[in-house]
């Protein structure tokens, strides 16, 4: 089926919130075979949601329409879609039951406000059979026009349980079931994925898509009407042939991040992780913490930013610091071999350098880091030179620290 999405909300379109409510339901249409040719993003304007409302019913069997469902005056959907397609209202009397038996007067405010949240479009089906959540269907000359809640938590409960229901029993022979993996790669550029990937695009039955995000490059394969879904032999002469031709380069499937990929290559080997950071101020350890079950292979990290740090807790040498500088390959080097020897791991990497936006010199502009590996006994240092805002100076040099680590895990 075809679809179209809106997200209502001045917060929206200021910027002071992100709409994430949209993507979320975008990305599980598409795996069910839905198209969605358009997502709206609008402000709290009753006109302009009845004029998007109905320009996206003219092109659309399905909308799906987010926020505006509430009690206070800037929320406006349920009058905008009454006024829109000419609709009589009704008065829900479960819903007006549910909000008085939750919330007495004295809490709710007036009588006007426990009427707007129960006044709905005449044949409204309300989503939420206990009434707790706004929300309802409407069936519009053959169209279906979903209104959900702007709240992430609670549009994403209805929208699983209630509106992707409803769209597969109406859409059986009308939709065309999707196969799609992602791969996630790191140190290579886009056209050279695209050029490696070139004799694999020659069968029109395969979907391939290349997308920047960060650091990295992510591709999506993509196939439709397999009999089999991802056991089908076309799909897995697909996925083999792009592992092959993306090699140690793809680090990862789907979700998998490259903290929990360099996880999982630790575990393998029963090594332990740390780390010693200054420019990244922490977010190196940050990434790695984010992976659930990371105590079984991160041992921890230090934030040695001023160089009595580095020498306190790391063992790094005040001579050595004088003569080379804190931003320097030396001095990464003698923090990964501290970090490995304090905290008895087998291996350690270390991050030095210049975030910006001031602190760079003729030799060592912003943007210039230092990144030390120590394994294996061995210890050795890279430089870089990342562009970019503070923020992703050190970004950039989070993804690459793990990387190297990565690497250095698959070399054995």
């Amino acid at each position: 089926m075809i679809g179209a999405l809106i997200a209502i909300g001045d917060e929206l379109t200021s910027g002071r919130v992100t709409n994430t409510t949209s993507g979320y339901a975008a990305r599980q249409l598409f795996l069910l075979g839905h198209e969605i040719r358009a997502m709206h993003t609008i402000g709290d304007d009753i006109d302009l949601i009845g004029a998007t409302l109905r320009e996206a019913l003219a092109h659309a069997d399905f909308v799906l329409v987010t926020g505006g469902l509430g009690a206070t005056t800037d929320d406006l959907t349920n009058e905008a879609v009454i006024r829109a397609l000419g609709l009589n209202t009704a008065v829900h009397a479960g819903v007006r039951a549910s909000i008085a038996a939750r919330w007495p007067p004295e809490k709710l405010g007036d009588a006007v406000s426990l009427d707007k949240l129960s006044l709905l479009p005449e044949g409204a089906e309300v989503l939420d059979s206990d009434c707790r959540m706004a929300g309802y269907l409407l069936r519009h000359r053959g169209k279906l026009l979903f209104l959900l809640p702007g709240v992430p938590p609670q549009m994403e409960i209805l929208f699983a349980d209630k509106v992707l229901p409803a769209l597969q029993a109406a859409s059986a022979e009308r939709t065309r079931p999707v196969c799609q993996r992602v791969y996630r790669t790191c140190g290579l550029r886009e056209v050279e994925i695209n050029k490696r990937l070139l004799d694999l695009e020659a069968d029109e039955r395969v979907h391939l898509g290349y997308y920047p995000v960060g650091s990295e490059v992510h591709i999506s394969l993509l196939l439709r009407d397999l009999e089999q879904g991802i056991d089908d032999p076309l799909f897995v002469r697909a996925d083999r042939f792009i592992r092959a031709a993306l090699g140690d380069d793809l680090y990862g499937i789907d979700g998998e991040t490259l903290a929990s990929s360099v996880g999982r290559l630790l575990k393998e080997r029963g090594l332990l992780l740390g780390i010693a950071e200054s420019c990244t101020g922490g977010l190196l350890s940050s990434a790695v913490t984010g992976v659930a079950g990371s105590s079984a292979w991160f041992a921890g990290g230090v934030v040695a930013y001023a160089n009595e740090i580095k020498a306190s807790l790391l063992g790094v040498e005040a001579e050595l610091l004088a003569r080379c500088g804190a931003v320097s390959g030396e001095t990464a080097r003698a923090m990964a071999a501290g970090a490995a020897a304090q905290l008895g791991c087998g291996i350690a990497v270390a991050v030095t350098g210049i975030a910006g936006p001031d602190g760079g010199t003729d030799t060592k502009p912003v943007g210039t880091v230092y990144i030390g590996l120590h394994h294996k006994g061995r210890t050795g240092d890279q430089r870089f030179r990342f562009s970019g805002t503070r923020r992703q100076v050190q970004e950039k040099t989070t993804h690459t620290a793990l990387d190297l680590v990565r690497r250095a895990l698959l070399a054995g």
